[in-house]
């Protein structure tokens, strides 16, 4: 039975309506969106600006965030659940504007990746413990239903993210968009601090000490489900990861689209906004395995039907054919995402805040090197892209094939 808002809340501050609840976390985690997206039109500006000799290196500009984000996750959530909820997303905010001002001042690349990395450290705070303030109000069909519906409005930023990045290059150089993305920080930091209440009440914190840590993320681990589900999410993020690495390049250089690129970049994004929504609709009356099940295999069928497509008629296949696969697949992540989140931390509602670092933070990490490899190798053709796809949806079908082995029933969810 789903909780409300208000039942959980241990404060005397009013706690907020859903819209609103929505809205603010939505806010919250697209901070971290905003960071990556709105920097891909820039990233070549940069690499020139800041001497960057191998042109793929640029893409470290996005490693290196999630790499501070997957670092992030893993001592933001453990806090939260000790010192409360709030506490721990101020003192992101605080890292993240950090992180943000040596960007915007950086003279050389280190510099640049350095303040990046303060930027993922800081945007873990509030994308992770934003879980668990879902998790402490919400459970089951109707926690998923709310992640849907929050990604499906924070889908809406890296829809629209590249256009902004290149708005703001058309008035100002790259250092102008650190600058949005202060902006935008320090509204949300606002936002979140005078509305929303905190959720979890002192009786229920538990000790901090670096015993109860290590013994609770044994104890997420030892969870078959939590651990299956969130390896999966792992490597089906990787190609996502991957995308986000070479995107600004399969479209500005391959396929030559110049001040396009945000256009076709937010086509794709949309698809992932449009199938969350879907997702939210049709959840609970079909359930959470039964949808990633079967688009995780959409997923999949279509990369490697892609994959063969290109070998008989080549490695850059139209314009318009590729974009069909990317909206096609991305309807696909769309549907995998507000799922694999709610099925990792299904079991995990005694230790929401540590269960959704070890989730964010263990799925990032197996992604970080996947994605790497698949936007390095880029090679003016999209063939490192979908093949990366094809390759690890097979993984990620047989990892959640792993993941259910062995249950005598598959409860309905």
């Amino acid at each position: 039975m789903a909780l409300t808002n208000t039942d959980v809340s241990p404060t005397t501050q009013k706690a907020l309506k859903l819209p609103e609840f929505i809205l603010l976390l939505a806010m919250m985690i697209s901070v971290l969106a905003l960071s990556i997206d709105a920097m891909l039109p820039a990233l070549d500006v940069i690499g020139k600006d800041l001497g960057v000799a191998n042109p793929n290196d640029v893409q470290l500009v996005i490693s290196a965030m999630f790499l501070g984000f997957a670092a992030g996750q893993i001592i933001s959530g453990p806090l939260s659940d000790s010192f409360g909820r709030k506490p721990v997303i101020y003192w992101g905010y605080i890292i993240f504007i950090i992180g943000t001002l040596m960007c915007m001042f950086a003279g050389n690349f280190t510099v640049m990746l350095v303040g990046r990395v303060l930027q993922g450290l800081g945007a873990a705070a509030p994308r992770i413990v934003s879980l668990a303030l879902v998790r402490d109000c919400y459970e089951g069909r109707a926690m998923a239903r709310i992640m849907s519906i929050v990604m499906a409005v924070f889908v809406l930023i890296p829809a629209v993210a590249p256009a902004i990045g290149q708005g703001v290059l058309l008035v100002a150089d790259w250092r102008g968009i650190f600058i949005m993305l202060l902006l935008t920080a320090v509204v949300a930091f606002a936002w979140f601090g005078i509305r929303q209440p905190e959720t979890l009440a002192s009786a229920d914190r538990r000790k901090f000490s670096l015993k109860n840590i290590m013994g609770g993320i044994g104890e997420v681990l030892t969870i078959r489900i939590a651990t299956g589900y969130t390896i999966t999410a792992g490597f089906a993020f990787g190609g996502l990861l991957g995308y986000l690495n070479s995107a600004q390049q399969v479209f500005q250089i391959a396929y030559n689209s110049g001040q396009y690129f945000a256009l076709y970049f937010g086509m794709a994004a949309l698809a992932i906004g449009a199938a969350s929504i879907f997702n939210s609709r049709v959840v609970v009356r079909l359930g959470m395995r039964y949808m990633t099940w079967r688009s995780l295999l959409g997923l999949t069928a279509f990369s490697c039907a892609f994959c063969l497509y290109m070998f008989v008629y080549g490695f850059l296949p139209p314009l318009w054919l590729t974009m069909i696969w990317l909206i096609a697949t991305f309807f696909c992540f769309g549907i995998l995402f507000g799922n694999f989140n709610a099925l990792a931390m299904e079991p995990l509602g005694h230790l929401a805040g540590l269960g959704a670092a070890v989730v964010g933070s263990l799925s990032t990490f197996i992604a970080l090197p996947l994605g790497w490899l698949i936007g390095y190798l880029f090679d003016g053709t999209v063939l490192p892209l979908v093949g990366g796809f094809a390759s690890l949806g097979l993984v990620s079908l047989a990892a959640m094939w792993w993941t259910e082995r062995g249950l005598e029933t598959v409860r309905s969810s």
